[in-house]
């Protein structure tokens, strides 16, 4: 009988102490892998939603506007000017404003309104309904069409916060045309959408042409078209995706990365110290087996084998175990975590990557290593004579 095959069968006839083995590891090995998940999710998950409609390029002002902030002035004109680039595809053109509606009992509900101009892909999945054809025209999410009670053909009164208008608009009456999945839609938060002419139309024309963001699609080179956006407008900030996932890691999200390499280090240690107890455990109480196995001719290296294959199949069933627990866990855990506060509906913190699955692996057979090596020892320092002499006094 083989190395791993002896080890099954003592596992076998110790099924209260295997069972706890295995289930030990597969409870550790789920939350390692969660935190695996957790420490590049965000980045990956990021990383998908800036490129879900091909923009690569994000480009703001670096001048701040009085009363407005930092927003890119003659939007239209500047998204035209930039889509004549030769390194850029497209442009498009985003602003987001505080939108007011009422409910049936007459109290506020807040709004986020995003008017757009540009001839990229919109940044939206039309669910239902059609595209917005007419400053007039809306589309809204679904959270809004559940909140404000509409649906496709609706008219709703847009009542927007205008920045450069300090008098008290009236509602401008909108039709919505389609019902769509909006990309840049807070979770907590309803959204609608349409042309920046709409903006402009519902704040009575005070509201200038202005953007908070202007989205580039490049022709291929993302970073050959910011270097052709900063020079063509030195007074606009040109970032590439990548440029901005850098200064996200180093900056808010280190927070989430500490966190998962203190809490892996913890799971490891935790996991390597529960299975050595319980080898050290089975082999003490197996120690005259052992010995009396050596005699009949089984070499050193063939016992120390034997604890090394017991440990690697309490990891490795463990281990099978903790990616289906890890998993439920990591979609809970995601969904506690989304309804935090202005975090994109599309946003998640848990996403599949295949490094951080084959990371797992390896620090779990890392840890049935390092979980054997004093067990190991045991066996193979063991000395046959003495432990079979004490084996027969007691």
């Amino acid at each position: 009988m083989n190395a791993v095959g002896f080890a099954w069968r003592s596992l076998v006839r110790q099924p209260a102490r295997s069972t706890l083995a295995v289930l030990g590891v597969a409870a550790v090995g789920a939350l390692l892998f969660d935190m695996l998940l957790l420490s590049h999710g965000l980045i990956v998950s990021m990383r998908d939603l800036l490129e879900r409609r091909g923009y690569d390029v994000r480009v703001t002002s670096t001048t701040a506007l009085p009363r407005s902030g930092p927003l890119v002035s003659e939007a239209t004109a500047t998204v035209h000017a930039l889509a004549e680039l030769p390194d850029v595809q497209g442009t498009l053109a985003i602003r987001f404003a505080d939108a007011l509606f009422r409910d049936a009992t007459g109290d506020p509900i807040g709004a986020t309104f995003e008017g757009i101009t540009g001839n990229a892909q919109r940044p939206w999945s039309l669910l239902r309904g059609r595209e917005p054809q007419d400053v007039t025209d809306v589309i809204v999410s679904e959270s809004a069409a559940r909140v404000l009670g509409v649906d496709v053909g609706s008219t709703v009164p847009l009542l927007v916060q205008c920045r450069d208008a300090d008098e008290a608009l009236p509602p401008l009456p909108v039709h919505v045309t389609g019902i769509a999945e909006l990309t840049f839609e807070l979770s907590d938060e309803i959204t609608l959408a349409g042309s920046l002419g709409t903006l402009q139309q519902v704040c009575g024309g005070s509201d200038q042409d202005r953007a908070d963001v202007i989205l580039v699609v490049s022709s291929g080179d993302p970073a050959r078209a910011a270097a052709a956006i900063r020079a063509a407008r030195p007074d606009l900030e040109a970032a590439t995706n990548e440029q901005m996932l850098g200064r996200i890691q180093d900056g808010g999200f280190t927070y989430f990365r500490q966190i998962s390499t203190v809490l892996t280090t913890v799971t490891v240690a935790f996991s390597a110290l529960l299975i050595t107890v319980l080898l050290t455990v089975s082999v003490n109480q197996r120690l005259g087996a052992i010995a009396a196995l050596r005699a009949l001719g089984f070499s050193r290296d063939r016992m120390v084998a034997d604890v090394l294959s017991e440990s690697a199949l309490i990891v490795g069933l463990g281990g099978v175990l903790s990616l289906p627990l890890g998993w439920a866990l990591a979609i809970g855990l995601d969904e506690i975590l989304r309804r935090m506060p202005g975090i994109p509906a599309r946003l998640h913190f848990f996403v599949y990557q295949t490094d951080a699955l084959f990371l797992h692996i390896g620090l779990l057979a890392a840890t049935a290593v390092l979980a054997a090596l004093y067990p190991m020892r045991i066996v193979a320092r063991l000395p046959i004579a003495a432990t079979l002499r004490a084996e027969v006094i007691d």
